[in-house]
């Protein structure tokens, strides 16, 4: 539970009554994602600020306990969820148009890293990165939940992509992903120009923000497209726009939650939308969640921590 708004190293574990609320599904949580909003929740610095104290964890798998008469699920049903809140415990209740059915082949420890990053991600680059087949991608942070999805899903829709990491451990896990180039963020303008024969590339995932926006748009090749997910580096770039300008370049805000939410909006039912436009790609194998570890609820602290700290590659789950 988050009991005060002091970061992660204030939460705390406690013990409290299953949820029992009768509109809602009921999941017996075998994992739950950690991501960065979960972070920022515990300092009071995402979008929307719960009322404390509250339990955190947006993103869960595991099997139906009970669900609403009416609602496509029975008990004993696997499936993945997007509760928003309350997913970091043993059981968690959520909204039937937010429960989303997991295939057989697919873990639950891989269904807990999906809902997050992997609905995110499409948005970004389906809805607001018009992502064509044959282009070019280039992914920063691409070791994290983040990246390794926006890798994979990029290049199972056909494009190339170049994946930016701070690290030589963290290019491994770019390349399990599935990026097809790696280069490290000191000095990646000059990598990707020499990768894309002075060309640019198409489209840039920013999950990171920070001083290394600059380079972005200077990455872009003319009509390319920036896209702004997070600023997991801490600042939040600034842009000069004529360098937009004179480019053509495009700088897209991606605000996944605030897209469906948000009045005029899809509304929920767009989860669900997206989420079956990823089955084929989860049944085939040609997206696959990159776990980087697996922890025990009691080490939520530490999990939160790593994600924090940037230290997490790949997703970071917990366990009751």
């Amino acid at each position: 539970m988050v009991t005060s708004l002091d970061g992660p190293a204030a939460v705390e574990v406690f013990d409290l009554p299953d949820p029992t609320d009768s509109s809602k599904v009921v999941v017996e949580v075998a994992a739950a994602g950690v991501c960065f909003p979960d972070v920022l929740l515990t300092r009071g610095q995402y979008q929307i600020t719960p009322d404390l104290p509250f339990v955190p964890g947006s993103e869960v798998a595991g099997r139906v306990r009970s669900a609403p008469v009416g609602s496509e699920f029975t008990e004993g049903d696997r499936v993945a969820a997007f509760p928003f809140l309350g997913g970091f415990a043993s059981v968690v209740a959520a909204d039937p148009a937010m429960v989303f059915p997991l295939p057989d082949s697919v873990t639950f420890e891989a269904g807990a890293a999906l809902p997050m990053n992997y609905l995110t991600c499409h948005f970004a680059l389906r809805e607001r990165g018009q992502l064509a087949a044959g282009e070019t991608v280039l992914v920063h942070g691409a070791a994290g939940g983040i990246g390794t999805a926006a890798v994979q899903l990029a290049a199972a829709w056909g494009a190339r992509v170049i994946a930016v990491v701070s690290s030589d451990d963290k290019a491994d896990v770019a390349r399990a992903a599935g990026a097809h180039e790696v280069v490290l963020a000191d000095g990646f303008r000059d990598a990707v120009a020499d990768l894309t024969s002075r060309r640019g590339v198409d489209l840039v995932v920013d999950p990171v923000g920070g001083d290394r926006f600059t380079d972005s748009l200077r990455s872009l090749s003319p009509g390319g497209r920036l896209l702004v997910i997070g600023f997991t580096a801490g600042s939040i770039p600034e842009v000069k726009v004529n360098r937009l300008l004179l480019g053509n370049l495009s700088v897209v805000g991606v605000g996944w939650g605030a897209w469906w939410t948000g009045r005029g909006g899809p509304g929920p039912a767009y989860l669900r939308r997206q989420w079956d436009d990823l089955l084929p790609l989860l049944e085939s194998g040609a997206i696959d969640p990159v776990i980087g570890e697996v922890r025990e609820l009691d080490d939520v602290v530490a999990a939160l921590t790593a994600v924090d700290e940037r230290r997490a590659t790949g997703k970071i789950l917990l366990a009751p």
